[in-house]
């Protein structure tokens, strides 16, 4: 069977969609992928069956709700997109808080959420105790250069000139 990329994303959202199925249907509550991948593939699904954009962007926040979902799961999971196949074209269908409230009390007072931030008092400072330096670099191409953080500094386009030593 030969699948493109696209084949096989929408293959791998339903095999976790389905896993998500049967354990909600055990009672179970879903963790972020499987409560991501169910929602996504009835967003899909409703796609392929000629329901419009908006029907969807409705249908997608009423699947689940935190009683349905880990503790903190919700929080995690602000907003979905699917890129759906619909009768008149591919089109993207954004669902915004996809999991409302339920009936039951998720939190307790004190309890500690997953994924919950907690900062600390007072002031951080960044890279303490690290050598600092300012670098001044010339653009020599004919057309502007983007610098991307997920490098270092003096691997960056040759058409930037600077002290490479220095970065």
């Amino acid at each position: 069977m030969m699948l493109t990329p696209t084949e096989l994303e929408r293959l791998t959202i339903f095999t976790a969609a389905e896993l998500a199925r049967k354990r909600r249907a055990k009672g179970l509550k879903l963790n972020h992928p499987e409560a991501i991948a169910l929602i996504s593939d009835e967003i899909l699904e409703g796609a392929r069956e000629g329901k419009s954009v908006a029907e969807l962007m409705s249908y997608g926040s009423t699947i689940l709700t935190t009683d349905d979902v880990m503790p903190g799961i919700a929080a995690l999971i602000l907003m979905i997109q699917v890129e759906g196949t619909f009768p008149d074209g591919t089109k993207l269908v954004t669902v915004h808080d996809p999991i409302r409230p339920g009936n039951r009390t998720v939190e307790k007072e004190g309890q500690v959420v997953p994924g919950e931030l907690l900062p600390a008092e007072g002031e951080l400072e960044i890279n303490a105790g690290r050598r600092k330096a300012t670098v001044e670099a010339i653009n020599t191409a004919d057309r502007p250069i983007q610098v991307g953080s997920h490098y270092h500094f003096f691997e960056t386009n040759s058409a930037l000139e600077f002290a490479r030593e220095d970065a």
